[in-house]
C-alpha cells in the first residue's frame, strides 16, 4: 500500500510516540532563513532506502517529505515547496535538519520532524523533533504628529509605527516624570499589512496645558525592543511654536548668560597678554645692542694711533681708519657708529720765560 495522505501522517504520528523525542524553540527575523534541528543522537550510518523523512506542521501540512525511490514533492505545501530543503548527505549521518529560507510571519508554527526506519519489513519510529518557530520583525520609529485646539481645551498627539511582528504593546509616556499615561486617554489601532505585518496607528488627547512633554513607545516583547517616538515641534493655543520632547517652562538662557559673562574677561586677559609681550619685546630687542666699553675703545684708539703714526700716516688718514673701525654691530643686525674718543691732550706744564723776569726764576704755563 502507498504511503500517503493524512491516515498515514497520523499514523506515523502514533508509531512516533515510541521514538526519541526533541523539543526546541527558535526566534528568527522576517525575511532571513533559518535551520530546524533535528539530529539523531547516536552516531550511525543510514541507509537513505531505508528512511523515511517527514516535516510537517498541524499534523496534516507537509512542509517537507523523504521517501525513498520516490519524488515526493507533489506532496509537499505549496507555501514550503521552493522554500524547505533536507540535504542526503547530511541524512546519511543521522542530521534530518530543514532548512527553511526567507521566513514570513506565517511561519509562526511548530514543525514536527517524524524519522522512521524500515526494519525487516517494518516501520520503526527512530526520531521525533518538535521546532517551535518564533517569528519577529522590527517595527519603525514611532513617529509622533501634534495639534492643539483653543487653551483650556485638548491636546492631541498621533503616533505611528509600520511593519512590525508580532502584535506590539502601546503606551504613552510623560517624558517629565516618565510615568506612563492611563490607558483610557488613547485609542490604538493595529492592523495587518499586504506582507503580513503590523501596522500601529495610537491617538492621545490630553488636556492643553503648558510644558506638555510626551512620548509614544512601541514594544516588541519578542525582541526585547522598546522604541520611543517623541512629538515634533507642536503650536500651543497662544499660537507660539513649544518643542514637545522638551519642557517650555524650564528657564532657558542661563548658559547665555553665563557665556556673557565670561568670554569679555577672556577677551580682557588676552589682550593684557598680549601688550606685555609686545612690550618685553621692544625692551629685548633695545637691549641687545652690543655696546664697546669706553675704556676698551680708548685703549683700541691709543694702540691704532701708535701703529699709524709709526707708519708716517696723516692725522686725517687715522682718523678715517678709527671712523670704519668704530662700527660695531648692534643686536638687531644692524650696525651704528659709537662715539670717537679725541687722544688725550697734553695738559703738561711748560716753562714760561718773560722779558723782566729775574734771574733763577721761573714761571710754569700750566693750562
Amino acid at each position: 500500500m502507498p504511503l500517503r495522505g493524512p491516515g498515514l501522517l497520523l499514523l506515523l504520528l502514533l508509531h512516533s510516540l515510541r521514538a526519541e523525542t526533541q523539543e526546541m524553540e527558535v526566534g528568527v527575523t522576517v525575511g532571513s532563513d533559518c535551520l530546524l534541528s533535528c539530529v539523531y543522537p547516536k552516531r550511525l550510518q543510514f541507509n537513505l532506502d531505508e528512511v523515511y523523512v517527514y516535516w510537517q506542521i498541524r499534523e496534516s501540512t507537509v512542509v517537507m517529505v523523504h521517501i525513498p525511490q520516490k519524488n515526493s514533492t507533489s506532496e509537499v505545501d505549496g507555501r514550503y515547496r521552493d522554500r524547505a530543503h533536507l540535504f542526503p548527505q547530511n541524512m546519511e549521518q543521522g542530521n534530518f535538519s530543514l532548512l527553511l529560507r526567507n521566513v514570513t510571519p506565517q511561519d509562526t508554527q511548530r514543525f514536527t520532524c517524524l524519522v522512521f526506519r524500515r526494519e525487516q519489513g517494518n516501520m520503526k519510529a527512530i526520531l521525533k523533533a518538535t521546532v517551535t518557530l518564533r517569528v519577529a520583525a522590527n517595527f519603525s520609529v514611532p513617529v509622533v504628529n501634534s495639534s492643539s485646539t483653543r487653551q483650556d481645551q485638548e491636546l492631541t498627539f498621533m503616533c505611528t509605527s509600520t511593519n512590525g511582528y508580532p502584535r506590539p504593546n502601546v503606551y504613552w509616556v510623560n517624558k517629565t516624570d516618565d510615568t506612563v499615561l492611563d490607558r483610557a486617554l488613547h485609542n490604538d489601532t493595529v492592523s495587518l499589512n499586504e506582507r503580513g505585518l503590523y501596522d500601529v496607528v495610537s491617538v492621545l488627547r490630553v488636556p492643553w496645558a503648558p510644558g506638555v512633554s510626551v512620548g509614544c513607545c512601541i514594544e516588541n516583547v519578542l525582541l526585547r525592543q522598546n522604541l520611543t517616538g517623541s512629538g515634533p515641534e507642536a503650536r500651543s493655543p497662544s499660537g507660539n511654536m513649544d518643542r514637545i520632547t522638551e519642557d517650555p517652562g524650564h528657564p532657558r538662557g542661563e548658559g547665555d548668560m553665563a557665556l556673557n559673562i565670561i568670554l569679555p574677561v577672556v577677551l580682557l586677559g588676552a589682550a593684557l597678554v598680549g601688550l606685555l609681550c609686545i612690550i618685553r619685546g621692544c625692551r629685548s630687542r633695545t637691549g641687545a645692542q652690543a655696546v664697546v666699553p669706553e675704556q676698551e675703545l680708548t685703549d683700541q684708539l691709543t694702540a691704532q694711533d701708535g701703529d699709524r703714526a709709526s707708519a708716517s700716516s696723516s692725522p686725517g688718514d687715522i682718523r678715517g681708519s678709527l671712523a670704519m673701525d668704530s662700527l660695531g654691530p648692534v643686536g638687531d643686525g644692524n650696525f651704528e657708529l659709537q662715539a670717537l674718543h679725541e687722544p688725550p691732550e697734553d695738559r703738561s706744564c711748560r716753562p714760561l720765560v718773560t722779558e723782566g723776569s729775574a734771574p733763577g726764576r721761573t714761571h710754569l704755563d700750566c693750562p
